[in-house]
């Protein structure tokens, strides 16, 4: 009877050790079914910049080649200087760095302080004033470029660098998606600090502005590399190559019989890498915005 008692109390216990080890499996599978579909996805976003660096790599008839090569038969690394010689490289990069940091200085100054007025403080008609600004979002920007270039012509700034960033330090979108970020916090620390005596400026400034510095570094993002990426704008107002940014020198690479097309990838490369340390430098406090936007809802 004994035997029998422990024989017939130890399977209850086998059995109930299966189950851990059937969700494991499961949890295993599933795991395994995740970070291959992230891998693929990965992968199809990577290959782009990995054909972009192999082209650079390669000579120009290999380029031209069909079919064509996936790995470069020679390694060339000669389109990296070629293209210091083709284009004002250094001057070209140097222009998009300041009409970058001019925008984007721009866009967090002037839209946060309209954020905050549009979000903490009342006045009359303002929920009418922000509907029009908000109105501006639905206009085509290339409906602007004539006044916009009006405007640059009559102040003399052709082919200057100011030309590249002053129609875009402000934007209705900046100011949307900050005015968001200052509606979610809460009112207590304005009454508490008003209670101490503190103006709106210094609320706004001390107070406010540091708490939603996630929303600020996402919109430093977009702003950026919107910045970085533009090309239509520039083409218009600064003709000098010299004058130029990066994005619209890399065009005048492309000749009309014949591209060269490993040094504009190259030169696509080297323009590339700014915007990756941006963005790897303000990662953290995007993910933060995006995911503090989303538990609000």
């Amino acid at each position: 009877m004994a035997d029998t008692t422990e024989t017939t109390g130890a399977r209850p216990v086998h059995a109930e050790a299966a189950v851990p080890r059937l969700s494991r499996r499961r949890l295993n599978t599933g795991s395994l079914a995740t970070h291959l579909v992230l891998s693929l996805g990965a992968l199809v976003m990577v290959f782009p910049f990995l054909w972009q660096a192999l082209t650079a790599l390669k000579s120009l008839a290999e380029v031209s080649r069909v079919p064509p090569t996936f790995l470069p038969e020679n390694w060339n690394w000669s389109s990296f200087d070629q293209v210091f010689t083709a284009l004002p490289f250094r001057e070209m990069l140097t222009n998009s760095a300041l009409a970058t940091a001019g925008r984007t200085a721009g866009q967090l100054v002037f839209c946060s302080l309209a954020a905050y007025a549009f979000a903490r403080m009342r006045f009359r008609g303002r929920d009418l004033l922000f509907g029009l600004f908000l109105s501006v979002l639905m206009v085509p920007s290339s409906l602007l470029v004539l006044p916009q270039y009006d405007i640059i012509q009559q102040f003399g700034l052709l082919n200057s660098t100011p030309a590249l960033f002053l129609p875009g330090m402000f934007s209705a979108f900046g100011t949307f998606l900050l005015r968001q970020a200052f509606l979610a916090l809460p009112k207590e620390l304005e009454e508490a600090a008003r209670i101490d005596g503190a103006g709106s400026f210094r609320i706004f400034w001390s107070i406010m502005l540091p708490l939603i510095r996630p929303a600020l570094a996402a919109l430093a993002v977009i702003t950026a590399m919107t910045a970085w990426n533009d090309l239509l704008w520039p083409l218009i107002v600064n003709t000098d190559p010299e004058a130029m940014p990066i994005s619209a020198g890399l065009t005048s690479l492309k000749g009309q019989y014949e591209t060269n097309y490993p040094v504009m990838m190259a030169g696509s490369l080297i323009a590339s890498l700014p915007m990756l340390l941006v963005y790897v430098f303000l990662q953290r406090h995007f993910v933060q915005s995006v995911a503090f936007s989303g538990s609000k809802g």
